[in-house]
């Protein structure tokens, strides 16, 4: 028996339904707990379930030389992994990996279609939210070409805090790198230099945001973009 979930949920996308429509999606889905570096689909897996996360983190990693990748997106409350569903597509064409521990709602993918195409509303805000995550890749695509490391990692944690709402989260040096599609010794050269400047704290793979203003300063201006897509600015 699926798992109850709360009346109205953490995850943005389906505290904007209807309650008849939330409660339908409740009732098909289950609560899970996802732990930080499980991964949920790889590129080509049939899609079989549809998360939408309450206070974890996922990761989108598109797929390059030797077995890399590299981070083309970050799902958090505001959306939902599993979006190439919505597009009449049932494979994956990223690996989803966890990147904040936490919890989320899972759909079977089946329900999932079902309930999208019974629901008008639940289609407008899924649509809204490929659009985002389009446009997000495209940006960070940019990003990663035309700004040096440390505002770019200051970007991508400035993106971490606003979907996990916390200040402090785990990452290690080595899951950095893969994420910046560099090295640890330019990670830990980016960090140290945020961290000199009292914006953030860097200890044992725990990083602490001290002065959000100050990140935000050492942000490129990515981070503003993305922002105001999410917003719908």
């Amino acid at each position: 028996m699926p798992a109850v979930a709360p009346r109205r949920p953490a995850n943005r996308l389906l505290a904007a339904l209807s309650p008849g429509s939330y409660q339908r999606i409740s009732r098909a889905s289950e609560q899970v707990g996802l732990e930080f570096g499980k991964v949920l689909t790889e590129p080509g897996d049939t899609i079989r379930h549809v998360y939408f996360p309450l206070d974890c983190l996922i990761s989108l990693l598109a797929a390059v030389d030797d077995g890399d990748a590299l981070e083309v997106g970050l799902v958090g409350k505001e959306s939902l992994a599993g979006m190439p569903l919505a597009l009449g597509n049932p494979t994956s064409p990223v690996r989803e990996l966890v990147q904040g521990t936490g919890s989320a709602l899972r759909m079977p993918a089946k329900k999932f279609v079902e309930e999208l195409a019974r629901t008008p509303a639940l289609r407008r805000l899924v649509d809204r939210c490929i659009f985002v995550a389009m446009s997000t890749a495209m940006q960070i695509a940019a990003c990663n070409k035309s700004h040096v490391l440390e505002a770019r990692l200051a970007r991508w944690l400035l993106m971490v805090r606003d979907r996990l709402a916390r200040n402090d989260f785990y990452l290690t040096q080595d899951f950095l790198a893969r994420m910046l599609g560099v090295r640890r010794a330019g990670v830990n050269e980016a960090a140290s230099v945020l961290q000199e400047g009292k914006v953030i704290r860097y200890t044992r793979g725990r990083i602490r945001i001290l002065d959000a203003g100050g990140l935000n300063a050492a942000a490129c201006s990515c981070y503003g973009v993305i922002r105001k897509l999410e917003n719908g600015d």
